[in-house]
């Protein structure tokens, strides 16, 4: 077995990748095995017994909007009793942020990988604090939901569908070289986003007024493009995923309580390990002792080769994540001894635009003791409150030591 060959076609696959959005769809009717009875969610599968309280709490304000419940209390009957199940975003080819709840009637947005074909799928983003991703579901909370799904939606859809698609490849290489990173840091991007739809809002809304109020929405939320860049990345990695013989890792993922990876030549099973909590800043009158743990598919953005891995391109992030701007120029050095390549398409102008390190190796995971940086929001650990601060995790060096293991098993090594 070549592993150097299947590494090399991996992630050149994940490279070349050009994921474009293509429009917006009903969750039941879009993605992959969506069904009436079921809520998608963020990291490797999970429980309601052992779910995080942001996790709770998310499920409990999805079941609330879809109307099945009234409270905690029935969404815990309805998920114990099977009446409603619960399954990554990961298998229907879909991510969402922080709990990454996605429900029937969500609007989600559609997105095809042009080169190889795969499709990928998330919703839509509330923007900061106190919204259902962190755990919230306080009437204000659910109103927003509504709104953005019988309001923005259908307009959102009908925009992207006259722009002729936004290729998000092209917009993340442009979003690096104007300060992003990709996954805390999108207000680059937000705005490149924005400015492109603008004029078919303007179209497709029924009036100037709700125009207005849909660009203000998009244009106020600086992660406004992160839903859609996590989708890109889904397709790119996808592309990349099932090489057989191959060491990268395809999807990194947390639920709030276990952080898990998946790698490309061994085939869809997880690897997980209990999460950590993020180390970072807090919002006024919050500390690390109200933290959540570790959660959100918007992972996928460092399992792609940005994000945490990007650091040196967005020196500001420190502001929000905690730290130096010579410590994201080191964070994004590090990274590269972990990864198996450089990309072709995502440069950084601090670093004379090199590529941003790709391809995430579990055997140089494992060799030089080093873990992949994560930059993330962090939730309040009870249901109800939101976030509460942003910071940097790792994730536990166990998963890629179980993984490694596992591939030796496999491949007779």
């Amino acid at each position: 077995m070549d592993i150097e060959k299947a590494n090399t076609e991996a992630t050149g696959r994940m490279m070349e990748a050009r994921p474009v959005v293509l429009g917006m769809g009903k969750a039941l009717d879009v993605i992959p095995g969506m069904r009436e009875d079921l809520l998608l969610h963020a990291g490797p599968p999970i429980t309601w017994e052992r779910a995080s309280g942001p996790m709770r709490g998310a499920i409990t304000g999805a079941l609330i909007f879809e109307g099945h419940a009234k409270n905690e209390a029935q969404a815990q009957a309805l998920v114990e009793s099977g009446t409603v199940e619960l399954d990554p975003c990961h298998h229907h080819q879909s991510v969402g942020p922080m709990a990454g709840i996605i429900s029937p009637s969500m609007s989600v947005y559609i997105l095809e990988n042009k080169t190889h074909g795969n499709k990928s799928f998330s919703n839509l983003n509330e923007g900061y604090g106190k919204v259902l991703r962190y755990g919230a579901y306080s009437q204000d909370v659910l109103d927003r939901l509504r709104w953005m799904e019988d309001v923005m939606a259908p307009v959102l859809g009908e925009a992207i569908i006259l722009s002729e698609g936004i290729d998000m490849r092209a917009l993340l290489a442009e979003s690096l070289h104007m300060g992003d990173e990709g996954h805390n840091r999108n207000k680059a991007g937000s705005v490149l986003f924005t400015t492109k739809l603008a004029p078919f809002i303007a179209t497709a809304a029924p009036n100037s007024g709700v125009a207005s109020e849909i660009i203000r929405t998009l244009g106020d939320n600086a992660l406004s493009v992160l839903n859609p860049v996590m989708a890109a990345c889904k397709a790119m990695v996808d592309a990349a995923h099932g090489i057989e013989g191959s060491t990268i890792v395809s999807v990194m993922a947390r639920n709030g309580t276990d952080f898990g990876i998946r790698v490309s030549g061994l085939g869809d099973r997880w690897f997980t390990a209990p999460v950590d909590i993020p180390q970072g800043l807090y919002f006024p009158g919050f500390t690390a002792e109200d933290s959540s743990g570790d959660i959100g598919d918007s992972t996928i953005t460092e399992t792609a080769g940005i994000g945490g891995f990007a650091m040196a391109s967005a020196p500001a992030i420190v502001k929000f994540v905690s730290g130096t701007p010579k410590d994201a120029i080191n964070a994004t050095l590090e990274m590269y001894e972990i990864c198996y390549t450089e990309h072709l398409y995502f440069t950084m102008p601090p670093l004379d635009f090199r590529g941003t390190p790709t391809g995430i190796d579990i055997r140089k995971v494992v060799e030089t003791g080093i873990t992949p940086r994560v930059n993330t929001g962090i939730a309040h650990k009870d249901a109800g409150v939101g976030q509460v601060g942003a910071g940097l995790v790792r994730p536990p060096m166990e998963m890629f030591e179980h993984a490694l293991l596992a591939f030796a098993e496999e491949y007779g090594y």
